[in-house]
C-alpha cells in the first residue's frame, strides 16, 4: 500500500440511521475507502469493524505484461526527444514514422502476449481481464495507426488510400484464419466460407489473392471458364497508384476512370448474369453502395466500409475530402438504432483532422494516460500542436505528460520513468518532480541510494538534505552509526554529524574500541563539518600514529585536541588516561612545556569536576577517578623532571 500525503483530506459522507459514513483518504495516486462509526444523536453507539478498501485510479501499471509496455514505450520516448530541434521538418518526418511505428510495435508485442495469457488462463476472471485488457490495446493501436496516416506520414492523395488500405488490413486479419481454414480443407472451392473469402479479399483490395481464389472454382466450372477468365482480366487490369513510379497522380485517374468504365460494361452487358457470385464480386469493383451495404457482416465496421468505398470510387481522395466521406459512411453503415461508440467518434474526429478532439476523447474514453501522453508528444514534435495552449499555463503535451508520469511515481518501480517525463516537461516538470519525490517510500538503502542519486544529478538540494537525514535517522534508531554517519555527511548536516559521533565517542568510552574504522579512516574533507566530527576524525588519527609507534606525532596531536579546545571536557578524562602510556615511556616523549600544559589541562578538569573527598556520588567512582588523577599528577611530574633533565643536558 503506498504511502498518504501527510494530513490528507478527509471527506465524510453521511449515510444510514445506523450511524456509518464512508470517509475518503487521498493519496498521490489512490483513494483510501473506510467506514467510520458515529454516535446517533440519541446517544447510542456505533458497534462493528470499519474495513479499509483500497481504490486505485490506475489499474493497468499494476499488470506485468502492460509494465513492458511502459518500460518498452520509455526507451522510445526519451530517443525522441534527442531529435534536434533545429532539422527542417521534411528532414525529420522519417524518424518521426519509424518512431510512430516503434510504438505500435510495443503495442502489438504487448497485446499478443496479452491474448497468450488470455487463452491459457484457467482462470475465467483473469482471461476475461486480460481480454479487456486485448481489446483496448487493439483499439489504441487501430487509433494510432490512423493518427499516423493522417498526421505524422500525412500521406497526399494517391498514397492516402494505399495507406488506409494497409490501415484496414492489419485490423481485419479475420479473413486470413479463414482464408487458412478454406484452403486447409479437402476441397476449397466447396467450402461453405469460399465465396465469403474470395469477396473479402477483393473489399480489402487484396485483388491478387482473389484471383488465386478463382482459380479453384474455374477448374470445377469448364463451361463458366470464360467468365471467370473475364473476371480474372478486370481484376488484373485494375490499376494501382505507384507513388515511387513516373506515372503522375493524373495520368492515374484517367487510367483508373477506363478501367472502371470497362468494369460498369461488363455489368451493362450482363457479363456475369449466369453466375451470380461474380455479378456480386463486379457490382464491388463497380462501386455499388448497395452491394457494399449488404456484406456489413464481411466489412465488420463503416470504417473498412469507407475505405472499401473510397477504393472502388474515390481513389485519389485527397486528406480535406475525407471527412465528408467519413461522416456519411457511418451515418449509412450505422442504422437509427446504432449509437456510435466512443472509438467510432475518435476515428471520426481524426479523419475530420480534428487532433485536439481526438486526444480529447481518448482522454475521456481510455482508462489511463499512456496512449494520449505519448501520441500527443509525438503531434506535439510533428508541430502539430503549436495553437492549442490550456488556460492555466502549461500546454496540452506538457499536461498530459505530467499526468501520466504522476500515476507512474505511485507504482514502486515504475517511478523511476517518471523521472524522465518529468525532466522533459519545462514549465512545470522540475516543481511536479520535487513534490512526487518525496512521497517514493524509502523502503531499503539501495533505493534511497537511487533516489538520492535522481535529485543529486538535478541539483535538488532540498530533497538531498531530507531523504539523508530520514536514512540516517532510521540508521541511528537501528544502531547502524556507520552508516548513519554517511548519511548525515551526505546531507552536510551538522547537528546530526556532531549527535552521531557523540554516539561513537559514547561507545567508545563503554568498549575501548571503535566500530566502523572504515568509514572513520576515510572521513577526509568531511570531518570538518562539525568540531565533533573533527574531534572524532582527530582522535581515531592519534591511535592510528600511536598503533604505528609514531609516538612523538601521536604526543602532539594529542595535546593539540587539548589545548585547541577541539576535544568536548567530558572526554578531557579519557584523553590524559590515553597519555599515561606516553608518559611511562622509557624514552621522553612529552617535552617540559607540553607537560606543563598536560598538568594545566588536569588541574582544569579537577577543579571543574570538583573530585575531592566527601563529595556527593557514589565512593567507588570516587576512588576510581582520584586513583586516576594520581597517576596522572604522579607520571606528570616523572616525565617532567625527565623532560627537564634531558632539555638541559641538551642545552648544556
Amino acid at each position: 500500500m503506498e504511502e498518504l500525503d501527510v494530513e490528507p483530506a478527509i471527506t465524510n459522507i453521511p449515510a444510514a440511521s445506523d450511524g456509518k459514513h464512508l470517509g475518503f483518504a487521498w493519496g498521490p495516486g489512490d483513494i483510501l475507502a473506510y467506514e467510520t462509526l458515529y454516535k446517533a444523536s440519541s446517544g447510542a453507539k456505533g458497534s462493528g469493524c470499519s474495513f479499509i478498501h483500497e481504490v486505485r485510479k490506475d489499474e493497468d501499471i499494476y499488470s506485468p505484461i502492460l509494465r513492458k509496455l511502459f518500460n518498452e514505450s520509455h526507451h522510445i520516448f526519451v530517443g525522441l526527444q534527442t531529435i534536434r530541434e533545429d532539422l527542417p521538418n521534411k528532414n525529420k518526418k522519417p524518424q518521426f514514422v519509424s518512431i510512430s511505428k516503434n510504438y505500435r510495435s510495443v503495442i502489438r508485442a504487448c497485446m499478443e502476449e496479452l491474448q497468450q495469457v488470455a487463452v491459457s488462463t484457467k482462470d475465467a476472471k483473469v482471461s476475461m481481464q486480460y481480454g479487456n485488457q486485448v481489446s483496448i490495446l487493439l483499439a489504441i493501436e487501430l487509433i494510432w495507426n490512423l493518427c499516423e496516416v493522417l498526421f505524422i506520414d500525412a500521406a497526399p492523395a494517391g498514397s492516402l488510400l494505399l495507406h488506409l488500405l494497409d490501415w484496414v488490413r492489419l485490423h481485419k486479419a479475420d479473413v486470413d484464419e479463414k482464408a487458412r481454414e478454406v484452403l486447409q480443407s479437402e476441397s476449397p472451392a466447396e467450402h461453405h466460407d469460399y465465396w465469403d473469402v474470395v469477396v473479402s479479399y477483393v473489399l480489402q483490395g487484396r485483388l491478387e489473392e482473389a484471383r488465386q481464389m478463382l482459380v479453384k472454382q474455374a477448374t470445377l466450372q469448364p463451361a463458366a471458364r470464360n467468365m471467370y477468365k473475364l473476371m480474372d482480366t478486370l481484376l488484373t487490369k485494375m490499376p494501382f497508384y505507384n507513388p515511387g513510379g513516373t506515372q503522375t497522380l493524373t495520368e492515374f485517374d484517367v487510367k483508373w476512370r477506363n478501367w472502371h468504365e470497362e468494369v460498369d460494361r461488363c455489368l451493362q452487358d450482363n457479363s456475369f448474369a449466369s453466375n451470380r457470385h461474380l455479378e456480386i464480386i463486379c457490382r464491388i469493383l463497380v462501386g455499388d453502395e448497395d452491394m457494399l451495404l449488404d456484406h456489413k457482416e464481411l466489412l465488420g465496421t463503416w470504417y473498412h466500409f469507407l475505405v472499401t468505398r473510397l477504393l472502388f470510387s474515390h481513389p485519389t481522395v485527397k486528406p480535406t475530402e475525407l471527412h465528408y466521406y467519413a461522416q456519411s459512411c457511418m451515418t449509412m453503415f450505422l442504422d437509427s438504432r446504432n449509437v456510435p461508440e466512443p472509438l467510432d467518434n475518435i476515428l471520426l474526429a481524426a479523419f475530420e483532422f480534428d487532433i485536439h478532439q481526438v486526444i480529447k476523447d481518448c482522454s475521456i474514453a481510455l482508462n489511463n494516460w499512456w496512449f494520449v501522453a505519448h501520441l500527443t508528444d509525438l503531434l506535439d514534435h510533428c508541430k502539430l500542436l503549436q495553437s492549442h495552449n490550456l488556460h492555466f499555463g502549461s500546454n496540452l503535451r506538457e499536461f498530459l505528460l505530467l499526468e501520466y508520469a504522476s500515476g507512474l511515481f505511485t507504482h514502486h518501480s515504475l517511478w523511476q520513468l517518471a523521472v524522465d517525463y518529468f525532466d522533459h516537461c519545462p514549465e512545470f516538470g522540475r516543481v511536479y518532480l520535487e513534490l512526487q519525490i518525496e512521497r517514493v517510500p524509502l523502503d531499503t538503502e539501495r533505493k534511497a541510494l537511487k533516489v538520492l542519486r535522481i535529485c543529486e544529478q538535478r541539483q535538488m538540494s532540498e530533497q538531498v538534505r531530507s531523504i539523508c537525514k530520514i536514512m540516517a535517522m532510521r540508521a541511528l534508531r537501528n544502531n547502524r552509526l556507520g552508516s548513519a554517519l554517511s548519511w548525515s555527511i551526505r546531507a552536510k548536516d551538522a547537528a546530526f554529524a556532531t549527535l552521531i559521533s557523540e554516539r561513537f565517542l559514547q561507545d567508545y568510552c563503554a568498549r575501548g574500541t571503535f566500530s566502523d574504522l572504515d568509514l572513520i579512516d576515510n572521513l577526509g574533507p568531511a570531518m570538518l563539518l562539525s568540531d565533533r566530527l573533527t574531534f572524532l576524525g582527530k582522535y581515531r588519527e592519534f591511535h592510528k600514529l600511536y598503533g604505528e609507534k609514531r609516538f612523538s606525532e601521536a604526543a602532539k596531536l594529542l595535546l593539540s585536541l587539548m589545548t585547541a579546545k577541539i576535544a568536548p571536557r567530558s572526554f578531557w578524562m579519557t584523553l590524559l588516561t590515553d597519555a599515561l602510556p606516553l608518559l611511562e615511556q622509557k624514552e621522553v616523549i612529552f617535552s617540559a612545556d607540553q607537560t606543563h600544559e598536560l598538568m594545566f589541562c588536569l588541574e582544569e578538569l579537577t577543579s571543574s569536576l570538583n573530585i575531592t573527598p566527601g563529595t556527593d556520588g557514589s565512593m567507588q567512582d570516587e576512588d576510581i577517578e582520584l586513583t586516576k588523577v594520581e597517576l596522572l599528577r604522579l607520571a606528570l611530574a616523572r616525565n617532567l623532571a625527565m623532560a627537564i633533565v634531558k632539555e638541559g643536558t641538551v642545552e648544556t
